[in-house]
């Protein structure tokens, strides 16, 4: 299973980004997709999570009403978009995977840096 997640970048503070976590190697219909972030000195948090067949998600209370996060079942690739970016929201983003029924996550992407900052 591989995840790669893209679409990081440097931002200004009320800007917009949209990541991107392009997932193969195995059929994730079954699955919970997530978002994490980890800013410098600070613990990994989550983010946001979907599951992936019936599309409902969940929010950190953080970046409820800013994030939203997707997927599309033709590209196995699950979307974060973000709105509304502060400069607290600067972290490495990363996406993972889990089973259904699963407590933790056993796939993780690589990460991809946000920055928001004027």
């Amino acid at each position: 299973v591989q995840l790669q997640a893209s679409g990081g970048g440097l931002v200004q503070p009320g800007g917009s980004l949209r990541l991107s976590c392009a997932a193969s190697g195995r059929t994730f219909s079954s699955s919970v997709m997530g978002w994490f972030r980890q800013a410098p000195g600070k613990e990994r948090e989550f983010v946001a999570r979907i599951i992936w067949s019936s599309g409902t998600s969940y929010y950190a209370d953080s970046v409820k009403d800013r994030f939203t996060i997707s997927r599309d079942n033709a590209k196995n690739t699950v979307y974060l978009q973000m709105n509304s970016l502060k400069p607290e929201d600067t972290a490495i983003y990363y996406c993972a995977a889990k089973a259904s029924g699963a407590f933790t996550y056993k796939y993780w992407g690589q990460g991809t840096q946000v920055t928001v900052s004027s």
